[in-house]
């Protein structure tokens, strides 16, 4: 039995909207993918989940038609169904280590979660049971998806769970980082709806290190804390005239797109300054996303890269999808300078050709740079996507928190920082990593955090 493919919009209508790429298996597409499962007895792809979902069982219900039943087993292990089934990087994880990978022919396993989980926000309306029955209140601060799975999962135990978040909607990354067309915010808002369901309280507006202090939120009467603040800081390449008008970090311009909507100008009213001749600097996933978020506004997009195409970061089926909306590569190419007019604006970039030397501390091929080389790429905004940093705010507020030399927090192998009480799990721990990465982070921390409360009793 052949493999389904996922339906996607074709690319001459995609890149002129921001609706959702990928447009999700139809049911009978779900039943006969899910009945290639071979329903190992050994599973290695639940071994490749960072959540370990009982993955051969929720294939084995969809097989059966019991769609209900297949999403209930899903959130046994995953609180973020809908998101994980759009964003997360199966190709290297659960379906990598597909038996039925060594003929090239996984079973597409994101898909069919998306399947359950979009079949169940269209069927009924998702809620929880969970009410806190425990004394103890723990506060969840971020909440992106490390901050959204642990408060979910100290719901589901029972406990007293304040999620605060300094923006005014609940997502974190989901929410201003990943377009629109590639995760709708209808779906991060139906993923929260269901853990406020649970019995989450989600304060919003509230910065965590300027509202409130650590230690506040301890006299607060918080038993313990789980910081999941994210990796928010943008990294520049600190190179000549990156402080111009109309150079951007990828942060910036992904949340005025996606969070404040400034595609949707003037109806809403978050205006942003781009040119017509576009440069995204980086080829990770947030890259990839700056750049087709721009093509979709009409603007003429080159992605610049220092090394070749086989060394990029970001998913393979972003880099075909951005490829066949039309974007522009540049590779083997390094800026050196932006350029400037006289008003202070971009008015071009210099960069250098590179040639790939021996792999470096990554594993990735060094670039090299070529003499006499130099050239000017023709470009009126550069959009700075190489990668975050954690944001010192936090730990800078809180002198009794340990960091580590790179910025993250230092935890130690239950998740507890220098402070105890104080746990920490995601970005501010690894730096930028994956959506499941950090989503793993929280049920771990939400398991040390039970251990932790029935020890302190």
């Amino acid at each position: 039995m052949s493999q389904q493919k996922m339906p996607k919009q074709k690319p001459e209508e995609r890149v002129k909207n921001f609706f959702e790429v990928a447009l999700g298996f139809s049911k009978e597409q779900a039943l006969l993918e899910a009945k290639r499962c071979l329903q190992c007895k050994k599973p290695f792809c639940v071994e490749g989940c960072p959540v370990q979902i009982n993955i051969p069982a929720f294939i084995k219900l969809i097989a059966e038609g019991k769609f209900e039943e297949a999403i209930k087993k899903i959130k046994e292990k995953n609180n973020l169904p809908a998101v994980c089934g759009r964003v997360c990087p199966q190709e290297t994880q659960c379906e990598a280590v597909c038996i039925l990978n060594k003929k090239k022919m996984a079973i597409n396993i994101g898909s069919l979660e998306r399947f359950a989980a979009d079949h169940e926000t269209t069927t009924r309306k998702i809620t929880g049971s969970n009410k806190a029955t425990k004394s103890d209140k723990v506060a969840v601060v971020g909440s992106g998806p490390a901050g959204l799975t642990a408060a979910a999962d100290l719901a589901k135990l029972e406990y007293n769970v304040t999620m605060f978040e300094s923006l005014h909607l609940p997502g974190g990354v989901l929410m201003y980082g990943i377009p629109e067309f590639r995760l709708p915010k209808k779906i991060v808002l139906q993923e929260v709806e269901y853990i406020k369901s649970l019995g989450v309280d989600f304060r919003p507006n509230v910065l965590i290190g300027k509202t409130y202090t650590i230690d506040e939120l301890f006299k607060q009467g918080f038993k313990a804390i789980f910081v999941a603040v994210g990796a928010g800081l943008p990294q520049f390449m600190r190179i000549p005239g990156e402080n111009a008008n109309r150079v951007y970090s990828a942060n910036e311009f992904l949340t005025r797109m996606n969070l404040m909507k400034a595609y949707k100008f003037p109806e809403y009213a978050t205006p942003i300054n781009i040119g017509e001749k576009i440069a995204v600097v980086g080829a990770g996933n947030v890259a990839f996303d700056c750049a087709r978020v721009a093509m979709r506004l009409g603007k003429d997009v080159t992605l610049v890269y220092r090394r070749s195409e086989q060394e990029m970061p970001a998913r393979a089926e972003e880099i075909e999808n951005a490829r066949e909306e039309g974007l522009k590569f540049k590779l083997l190419t390094q800026p050196t300078e932006i350029l400037v007019d006289d008003k202070g604006f971009v008015n071009g970039m210099k960069c250098l050709q590179m040639q790939l030397g021996e792999p470096d501390a990554s594993g990735r091929r060094r670039p090299i740079p070529i003499k006499n080389s130099e050239f000017i790429l023709d470009v009126d905004t550069v959009i700075v996507a190489i990668g975050q940093n954690p944001n010192p705010l936090l730990y800078k507020s809180t002198p009794k928190l340990k960091v580590n030399e790179e910025g993250t927090i230092w935890v130690d192998e239950n998740l507890m920082t220098s402070i105890p009480g104080v746990f920490a799990g995601g970005d501010i721990i690894t730096g930028a990593d994956t959506v499941i990465s950090a989503m793993g982070a929280g049920k771990k921390a939400a398991a040390a955090i039970d251990n932790y409360l029935k020890k302190v009793k």
